[in-house]
């Protein structure tokens, strides 16, 4: 028996003894009955609130228009209702939030002829209160070192997870705009700070709400005409925060502030209100949002001074700088609205004051600018030439007919097209090249056993093979017939063509000035095509001498690992969302559009590397531009796709100019990569042909594509080594390249240049995938867990 129960009973027995002593021996009647108690105050349930959550997706904060005051008169008040999830994904009140930040914004029309039509203004920014007003159970905080009056916060005890936000201080709240107008949108998000995980550690991610728009008047929500880039614009290149439904897309990686996650969110801080810079050397850039993205994203194209250099300058835009559209997705106000903020954050060389760089043309205020602007050639749309790539793509067209070989001549048929018509005889397609200097060829190359790419027999340029003749090209070439004999022959193309975009049309490039250049490179419209060799009996050709080609199928052809097929992990079209297009990318050198022609050098049967050395950066010269280090020890002799494709979005690839991405002074951190370090799907397929997730394992250990070695030579092919697939990919991250990595991957099978392993064949299975298949704990769908961070 505790303690406390004996003190009870003894109390208890005092009192019998007492009143035995004092009883006559005979007991009254029983009095009436009381009134009932007053009911006491319901208790919390154990099990049904919440107050840790264990990442930022399972914590929701829920605002209503007509729970909300922030504009007029009437003194500042809030209700507001947060959820959290428990260990069993259960949704319950959380309770005992301590402290938030209410940010609040307007959108009211600009009464000025300068900027946009319309305009953010935030309300603590107009009130000179800062940029957002605190609300914690004690009406106050300490914020950047000293203490502020904050809204009273206030969860109610019988509905937990409720709270209420009043502003008991002299005066108006911050975020009150007395003499605004309510008719406007207005604006509304919070930020939680100080909730805990299970573990006892701060939720990484800023707990943020949906912001919510809606007009004060009526209490209506509404759509702000100012929002042309949507988060799943920007979510494209950033990847998804995970967690988070489609419904509430969120921006995964935005290194600035430690990442605000979506569009919404930034304007509270990057509006007219701290605008400017821009002019200033010293400075370079202006911080209201319109300008600042446009400067930012663009900086590596850019001549940038001061800040702006030191903070943009190494940006560089994967996709075309001219394709508006590519980030601006929603609605076509980025065309209608023009006004110089804008223009001058990519234009940075335009002087408006003095005309330079502007044809001389001083405007008198932005007001004037559609005079020119608004409509026709000049208009954004048009003057960016926007679409331009995706209306001259079928400029020239190639259709491989036949592929076919006799008395030891490959013949290779090809039709042609230019600007939609049969060319003349006589056409010479090098003429319509984008470029001078560059052989671009037909490509063709076979397939081994297991359908992987081995180049050898394209035919370029230089072998003035390509002229015209009733509308076709007939190449042929030397080669010893039982060469291709069981052999399946692949034929597209590299040709990057010279578009002129006024005319929408491809063009000669020799009737330019010798000072002019193509405007803009496209890549020949091709299909890559494959044919089937076999023995004559099988085909049914009575010539001996002959082979000709079987139509691939199903039921005769595995597809290569470079097609778009269940073989293929990564997504040809994910590469586009964010790059918009293949073939920017190695313009004008290379007219590539899809994996089956860059497989024609990229591919694990052509070893040798051209960038075989890794370097980070060592620090920054005297115009703070980056300056690089070798790392000794580490790398690379092999062009196999999936290694330079890994190996130049972790920053592996850069070499001593840096440029595009690279490793950092700390050898960890990837300077301009967008995505998430670990979503392997921004790049790769979510689900096979079939609807099944995709997987990199097959159910034998072996990788899903097939491929089971990589041809790599350190003296360009005099030595030929084969090697790991799966190790070659791990460690082709910077975060699996050291030597304990290495030796984690020999020790599991793995096999490394060094070894002399002479034979594809004679390269072991990796024991990979015992440990790190999908399913299995170490899998790599658990540890490059999507968007995680």
């Amino acid at each position: 028996m505790r303690t406390y129960k004996k003190s009870i009973l003894a109390v208890a027995l005092i009192a019998a003894i007492g009143l035995t002593g004092c009883s006559d021996g005979d007991d009254g009647q029983d009095g009436a009955p009381g009134e009932p108690g007053a009911p006491g105050e319901p208790g919390t349930s154990i099990g049904n609130v919440v107050d840790t959550v264990d990442v930022a997706a399972d914590f929701t904060l829920t605002l209503a228009p007509e729970d909300i005051v922030v504009v007029g008169s009437d003194e500042f008040a809030v209700k507001f209702t947060v959820t959290g999830k428990n260990a069993k994904g259960q949704t319950l009140p959380f309770t005992g939030l301590e402290k938030v930040g209410f940010y609040v914004l307007n959108q009211a029309a600009n009464t000025t002829d300068t900027g946009a039509p319309v305009l953010w203004e935030n309300n603590a920014m107009a009130n000179d209160a800062g940029y957002y007003m605190y609300c914690t159970p004690e009406g106050s905080t300490t914020s950047w070192g000293s203490v502020v009056d904050a809204c009273t916060l206030v969860e109610d005890e019988a509905i937990p997870g409720t709270y209420t936000g009043t502003w008991e201080h002299d005066g108006a709240a911050p975020i009150v705009l007395a003499d605004g107008d309510a008719n406007n949108l207005y604006r509304v998000m919070v930020r939680s700070y100080d909730v805990l995980d299970s573990s006892g550690a701060d939720v990484s991610d800023k707990l943020l709400s949906t912001p919510i728009d809606f007009i004060p008047a009526t209490g209506a929500l509404a759509i702000s005409v100012k929002d042309s880039v949507s988060n799943e614009a920007c979510i494209k290149c950033h990847s998804q925060l995970d967690g988070y439904a489609d419904t509430d897309t969120r921006i995964a990686n935005i290194g600035a502030h430690h990442n605000y996650q979506k569009v919404e969110n930034c304007v509270a801080c990057h509006n007219p209100a701290i605008a400017g810079g821009e002019d200033d050397p010293a400075v370079g850039w202006n911080a209201n949002w319109n300008t600042m993205i446009h400067t930012l994203h663009a900086g590596h194209h850019l001549d940038l001074e001061g800040e702006a250099e030191e903070m943009f300058g190494e940006i560089g835009f994967p996709a075309e700088l001219n394709e508006c559209t590519t980030c601006h997705d929603s609605g076509t106000q980025w065309n209608d609205n023009v006004y110089a903020e804008a223009c001058v954050s990519c234009h940075t060389d335009v002087d408006f004051e003095t005309g330079d760089n502007h044809r001389g043309i001083v405007p008198e205020s932005d007001a004037s600018c559609s005079g020119c602007h608004g409509a026709g050639s000049l208009s954004p749309v048009e003057a960016h030439a926007v679409g331009a790539r995706g209306t001259l793509k079928d400029g020239v067209v190639f259709d491989v007919m036949s592929a076919e070989v006799a008395a030891d001549q490959l013949t290779v048929v090809v039709d042609v097209t230019i600007n939609g018509e049969t060319p003349a005889d006589g056409t010479v397609l090098a003429d319509y090249l984008a470029a001078e200097g560059y052989a671009h060829a037909i490509m063709m190359g076979t397939l081994d056993e297991n359908g992987d790419y081995v180049r050898g027999l394209s035919l370029d340029t230089s072998s003035g093979l390509f002229v015209t003749t009733g509308g076709k090209l007939t190449l042929s070439q030397a080669i010893d017939a039982n060469s291709l004999d069981g052999k399946t022959l692949s034929v597209s193309s590299e040709f990057n063509m010279c578009g002129d975009i006024e005319s929408g049309m491809v063009i000669d490039r020799t009737t330019l000035g010798t000072d002019e250049e193509c405007e803009i490179a496209i890549p020949a419209n091709i299909v890559t095509k494959f044919f089937m060799f076999d023995d004559v009996a099988a085909v049914g050709v009575e010539t001996e001498e002959n082979l000709r080609f079987v139509p691939s199928s199903l039921e005769n052809f595995t597809m290569p690992t470079q097609a778009m097929n269940d073989r293929t992990s990564a997504d040809e079209a994910k590469c586009n969302a964010c790059h918009d297009n293949m073939s920017h990318i190695k313009a004008p050198r290379h007219g590539v559009t899809d994996f089956t022609q860059c497989a024609d050098c990229h591919n694990n049967n052509y070893p040798g590397s051209y960038h075989a050395d890794v370097y980070k950066q060592a620090g920054t010269d005297e115009d703070g531009e980056p300056t690089f280090e070798l790392i000794e020890g580490l790398e690379y002799y092999n062009r196999d796709l999936a290694t330079v494709a890994h190996r130049f979005h972790s920053g592996m690839f850069a070499g001593s100019t840096g440029g595009g991405i690279y490793l950092g002074e700390d050898g960890e951190t990837w300077v301009n990569y967008p995505a998430s370090k670990t979503d392997c799907q921004a790049c790769h397929k979510d689900v096979d042909s079939n609807g099944d997730d995709m997987t990199f394992f097959a159910g034998d250990g072996e990788l899903t594509s097939g491929r089971t070695a990589i041809a790599e030579s350190n003296d360009y092919g005099a030595t030929v080594n084969y090697i790991s697939p799966v190790t070659e990919a791990c460690r082709t991250c910077h975060a699996h390249s050291g030597a304990a990595a290495l030796a984690h991957f020999k020790s599991n099978g793995a096999t490394v240049y060094e070894d002399g392993v002479e034979s594809a064949a004679d390269v072991p299975v990796e024991s990979c995938s015992t440990c790190h298949a999908e399913g299995k704990t170490y899998g790599i769908d658990k540890m490059h867990s999507g968007a995680a961070h």
